[in-house]
């Protein structure tokens, strides 16, 4: 597993793109939840992608 000062440098230039995907899978799981009806594991996915979102506005400066 890579730490943050290995590998390539980080590029703000696929943030966008990231948010994207994370906005995709959230709106996915959210959609999945709403036929399914309640359930555990999707609950802790939609979750963690709210976290997600957070920390990459964050990241950018609250520019999603």
């Amino acid at each position: 597993m890579r730490t943050q000062g290995e590998g390539e440098p980080k590029s703000d230039s696929n943030v966008p793109q990231a948010v994207e995907h994370v906005a995709a899978a959230y709106r996915l799981l959210k959609a999945l939840q709403d036929k399914i009806g309640e359930h555990p594991e999707i609950g802790q996915a939609v979750n963690k992608l709210e976290t997600a979102l957070a920390i990459l506005e964050v990241q950018t400066g609250g520019m999603l």
